[in-house]
């Protein structure tokens, strides 16, 4: 069952990189007590994500801050070393990259997908949410991964 519009989200373990190496951050961690666009994607690198997605939010990422937003994090099911190098690459200064790993977040959200098809195992779903205090205040899915329309950075600040 895919998590709805003013649901809390489930608790999970992400991993995020620091100077000091990986650590681990829970669901509270990150939300709890804040107001946090989150943009979920299939891969890091791969090119819907690394092309058409993430640069808007980058690109738009003062305009999404200046809505009251808190925290923007980025989530894909690869691994914070993975994710740490995306982040780098992509000149995403000021935005949080949070690895779920194992897909264990994606799992409970009901927005996994299976792309094993193309090689690339259980992965997260196309998506972008705006969470406050951990309750889920929008979602927007994309109906396929190859898409980066629905969940983009212009679509989302109309929730703001």
């Amino acid at each position: 069952m895919t998590i709805q519009i003013g649901e809390s989200l489930p608790q999970a373990t992400f991993r995020v990189m620091t100077p000091d190496g990986p650590v681990a951050k829970t669901t509270d961690d990150l939300f709890k007590g804040r107001k946090v666009v989150l943009v979920a994607v299939p891969g890091a690198f791969t090119p819907t994500c690394h092309r058409n997605h993430l640069p808007g939010y980058v690109e738009k990422k003062d305009e999404i801050m200046a809505k009251g937003v808190d925290a923007i994090l980025v989530t894909s099911v690869n691994d914070v070393f993975v994710m740490d190098a995306w982040a780098k690459s992509s000149g995403a200064d000021g935005i949080e990259f949070v690895a779920d790993g194992n897909g264990d977040f994606a799992k409970a959200l009901g927005l996994s997908m299976d792309g094993t098809g193309f090689g690339l195992g259980m992965r997260s779903q196309r998506y972008s949410m705006l969470v406050e205090d951990g309750v889920v205040k929008a979602l927007n899915v994309e109906d396929a991964p190859s898409k980066a329309q629905v969940s983009g950075a212009e679509n989302l600040l109309k929730d703001l």
